[in-house]
């Protein structure tokens, strides 16, 4: 029973890893020469910003291709005080605003090298399948 318990753990368990640090996220970028998208959510508010992660985000197609070619991070701006994350967190997620989302765009995505130049964005809920999102990626991936 345990080991049936461990596996539908593991079956479950999300395949990537969202990072809340630019900085750990540049440096796993650049040893690995891969490509960051940078997701700016409200995960209970943003209606869209939901959606995205549900449809996309956490798609098998998405967390698939960036398993082995993208670094991922998350700069999440919760409004519930039940969600509010650390001080350190939010300090982070306001800084890598106010580089890459001045306006406060929610949801907005980005796609940058390991250098942290904005390759492409996505201004709100990218209106294509999980496959079609892959392959605008995958256009600037380096083979």
């Amino acid at each position: 029973m345990k080991a049936l318990t461990i596996s539908l753990l593991f079956l479950f368990s999300s395949a990537v890893t969202w990072l809340g640090d630019f900085k750990e996220a540049s440096l796993e970028a650049s040893k690995q020469h891969k490509l960051i998208v940078i997701n700016f959510s409200g995960s209970d508010w943003c209606g869209p910003c939901i959606r995205l992660r549900k449809e996309i985000l956490e798609s098998t197609t998405f967390e698939n291709y960036a398993s082995d070619h993208l670094i991922l991070v998350r700069a999440d701006f919760p409004r519930q005080k039940k969600n509010q994350l650390s001080k350190e967190q939010t300090k982070l997620n306001e800084a890598l605003a106010d580089k890459y989302n001045p306006d406060g765009k929610f949801p907005f995505t980005l796609l940058v090298d390991e250098h942290g130049k904005v390759l492409k964005t996505w201004d709100g809920f990218p209106d294509v399948s999980p496959e079609n999102f892959v392959s605008q990626i995958d256009q600037y991936a380096q083979h």
